[in-house]
């Protein structure tokens, strides 16, 4: 295994931290009426973060290169689960993002961001911009959008978007020019009108209560309404661990998954919510710090490609929470009740403590 001697160890802190945090709001989540409501989420929260450690180890012991050489069949293998999402998986909440093995349950598009993240470093880290640029970059773009598309069609809207900033920075990592990816961007919000038709209803009702959540209160505005209630209620210092109204009484939906950070700000009020943003920053920015200083092409698409995606979900989520940005069912890294999501998201932190401390 790795040497971690007189290395900086803050970056494994700020992870445990917020797992902590994370674990400490779900238990407050799941508590009603003086006692554990939802025991279940309790357990299996604790069991995946088990399993989260202990991928993090086999990362340590493995090495990040051992996935880099098994990225393109990992990526095969993840367009397939993609596929049969799709074509057998059974509707959960109006949409297929589940598999079933065995008992256990999979979402697919989580496993994809690891999967993505992966074959693209190994792509772009095997050729120089300066001789296979334009080549190269339609690959990676190809790359991109045959699991975004894929994903949208489950449907999931908010996780498909997530992949194309974090494929963005990466690209730019390598040496693609930012004026291509600025007129990339505008020329992506100069067509998006044209895929209005595309939205399914409830992604239509969604971003016309984000434009005006009090048009229907009792039924699409109700969650983000709640959860702006939710937040507002906390004031500055919260009301305290184990005492938020809105989500114990189960006024607040998902306030263990989706909308976890509506109820931190609830009972640890806007202290406890830029605590967590604080160590959120901190994470990120020692992860940036570490694709600044790498030695190798491949480390440095690696660890842009994991800052860029914690970033952009953690930003999500918690926009979603305060009514700045539309509801898209991100959840919060680390901290939102979930297996899937835990376990990959804690695989790509091991990859970065692999990176960092890596002799």
């Amino acid at each position: 295994m790795n040497n971690f001697k007189n290395k900086n160890i803050s970056l494994p802190l700020t992870y445990f931290l917020i797992v902590i945090v994370g674990f400490l709001a779900l238990y407050s989540a799941s508590f009603s009426k003086g006692k554990i409501d939802n025991a279940a989420y309790i357990s299996h929260q604790l069991v995946w973060i088990i399993l989260s450690l202990v991928a993090i180890v086999v990362i340590l012991i493995i090495g990040y290169r051992r996935l880099l050489d098994f990225s393109y069949v990992l990526y095969t293998l993840g367009i397939f689960l993609l596929i049969y999402v799709i074509l057998v998986a059974q509707p959960r909440l109006g949409a297929v993002r589940w598999v079933s093995f065995g008992g256990i349950n999979i979402q697919p598009s989580e496993l994809m961001k690891l999967i993505f993240i992966l074959t693209l470093a190994r792509f772009l880290s095997s050729y120089k911009y300066n001789e296979n640029g334009i080549k190269c970059t339609f690959v990676a773009l190809a790359l991109t959008g045959l699991p975004v598309l894929l994903i949208m069609m489950q449907p999931d809207l908010g996780t498909a978007l997530v992949f194309i900033p974090v494929a963005l920075s990466m690209l730019y990592v390598w040496g693609f020019r930012l004026r291509y990816i600025v007129l990339m961007f505008f020329s992506a919000i100069a067509v998006s009108p044209l895929f209005w038709s595309l939205l399914k209803d409830y992604q239509k009702s969604r971003f016309m209560v984000f434009i005006n959540p009090n048009a229907d209160p009792l039924g699409s505005g109700y969650t983000i309404i709640q959860s702006k209630i939710a937040i507002g209620s906390g004031g500055f210092l919260g009301k305290g661990w184990l005492s938020g109204t809105q989500s114990q009484l189960n006024f607040l939906p998902e306030h263990h998954t989706d909308f976890i950070f509506s109820g931190i700000g609830e009972e640890w009020g806007f202290l406890g919510a830029m605590l967590i943003v604080a160590l959120f920053y901190f994470l990120i920015i020692q992860g940036l710090d570490i694709a600044m200083h790498a030695s190798s092409m491949s480390k440095k698409l690696l660890a842009t490609g994991i800052c860029v995606l914690i970033a952009m979900q953690v930003i999500i989520n918690i926009c979603m929470c305060i009514g700045l940005m539309p509801v898209v069912g991100l959840p919060l890294p680390y901290i939102s009740y979930g297996g899937s999501a835990m376990i990959i998201f804690s695989v790509l932190m091991g990859i970065l403590f692999n990176i960092k401390f890596e002799v």
